[in-house]
C-alpha cells in the first residue's frame, strides 16, 4: 500500500498521476477498480477534488484469476519488438472475451503464448489497442506496455493511425466515392448501426480496384462504419447477412484490413501489409496484386476526395 498527503486542493487523477508518474488513463483505471481511498474511504470518481492535508492511499492491487479458454488455432505475426506486435486476424476469431462469447479470443491466444501485455485497457482487453470484427480478418497492433498503449491510443485519436481495408461487394463501383455520414445506433434494431441525424461525424473513401474487389480508407473509425457507409451506396460485403441479405452461400463477410499505418513509439514510421487468407484469394484469383500490395500509395491520389 502507498500512502500520500494532498499539499494543495487539486484533482484526485491529476494529484496521483505527477505522485505515481503515469498516465491520467492509467490512474482513471485504478481510481474506476475501487483500489484509491481518501481518508479511508474509497473513491471511485477521478475528478474528486481533493483538500489540502487529505490522506491518499494506494490499495495493494489484487491479480484476478481468469480461465483462459485454450486457443487451437494460430496466428500469423506481421511484426514484433519489444515493445508492440502487429498480427494478421484469422477470420472467425474473436478480439476479445465478453459473457456471451464461450470460446477461445484472440487474448487467450496471447496469453497462451506467454506475451507480457499492456494493462491500460484491463484485463478483459490484454494489450488491445483497438479491434476488428470476428469475420474481418487482418491487421492488427497489440501493446506490449502501458507506454506504448497510450502513445498508439494516442495517434488512433488524432487519427495519424490508419488502416487500409479490401472488400468485396454484391456488386462493382463505377468510380471512387467519398461517404460522409453521421452513424449511430440503428433505432429500429439495436444490433445495428446505421445513417442517422444525430449520429457521430464518420467519413469513408472507397475506391474501386478490379470489378467487385474495392478498398476503403477510413477516416474516422466507428462501429461498422464500412458496412454502414455502404448502405448509402447500395451495395454490401459478399457475406454479410447482417447489413446485406441473408441468403448468401459465402461463410464469411469479405472484409479485410490489408494495410496498417502507424508511428512507432520510437519515432519510426511503419507500414505494416497483411497477407489475404485463402478464402479472400480464392475469390480474386487472376487479379493483379500491383495494386492491392502498396494501398497507401494507391490513395494518394484519392485523398483529396474526402478532405
Amino acid at each position: 500500500m502507498q500512502t500520500f498527503i494532498a499539499d494543495k486542493n487539486e484533482r484526485l487523477d491529476k494529484f496521483l498521476a505527477k505522485k505515481l508518474d503515469v498516465s491520467r488513463n492509467q490512474i482513471e483505471q485504478l481510481i474506476k477498480k475501487g483500489y484509491v481511498k481518501v481518508n479511508e474511504k474509497i473513491v471511485t470518481k477521478s475528478g474528486y477534488k481533493l483538500k489540502e492535508n487529505e490522506k491518499i492511499e494506494i490499495l495493494p492491487i489484487k491479480k484476478e484469476e481468469k480461465e483462459t479458454k485454450k486457443a487451437e488455432f494460430d496466428i500469423p505475426i506481421l511484426y514484433e519488438d519489444e515493445d508492440l506486435l502487429v498480427i494478421n486476424k484469422p477470420p472467425g476469431v474473436v478480439v476479445h472475451p465478453a459473457p456471451s462469447y464461450k470460446e477461445a479470443t484472440l487474448v487467450d491466444w496471447l496469453k497462451q503464448k506467454g506475451y507480457s501485455l499492456s494493462t491500460i485497457a484491463g484485463e478483459e482487453r490484454f494489450g488491445i489497442v483497438h479491434r476488428i470484427d470476428k469475420e474481418t480478418s487482418g491487421a492488427l497492433v497489440i501493446a506490449k506496455n502501458n507506454k506504448t498503449h497510450e502513445f498508439l491510443s494516442n495517434q488512433l485519436k488524432d487519427k495519424s493511425m490508419g488502416r487500409y481495408y479490401l472488400m468485396l461487394l454484391n456488386e462493382p463501383l463505377k468510380e471512387a466515392k467519398c461517404v460522409d455520414a453521421p452513424i449511430g445506433r440503428n433505432p429500429k434494431n439495436r444490433i445495428k448501426m446505421a445513417v442517422v441525424n444525430n449520429g457521430k461525424e464518420a467519413k469513408t473513401l472507397f475506391v474501386p480496384i478490379f470489378e467487385n474487389l474495392i478498398a476503403a480508407k477510413l477516416f474516422t473509425g466507428r462501429t461498422h462504419q464500412i458496412r454502414v457507409h455502404l448502405t448509402k451506396l447500395s451495395r454490401y460485403i459478399l457475406g454479410d447477412k447482417t447489413y446485406g441479405k441473408k441468403n448468401q452461400n459465402v461463410n464469411r463477410v469479405m472484409l479485410h484490413a490489408r494495410e496498417i499505418y502507424f508511428t512507432h513509439p520510437n519515432g519510426q514510421k511503419l507500414s505494416i501489409i497483411a497477407p489475404l487468407f485463402d478464402d479472400f484469394k480464392n475469390l480474386i484469383k487472376g487479379i493483379d496484386n500491383e495494386k492491392i500490395d502498396n494501398l497507401s500509395s494507391f490513395f494518394n491520389n484519392y485523398d483529396r476526395m474526402c478532405k
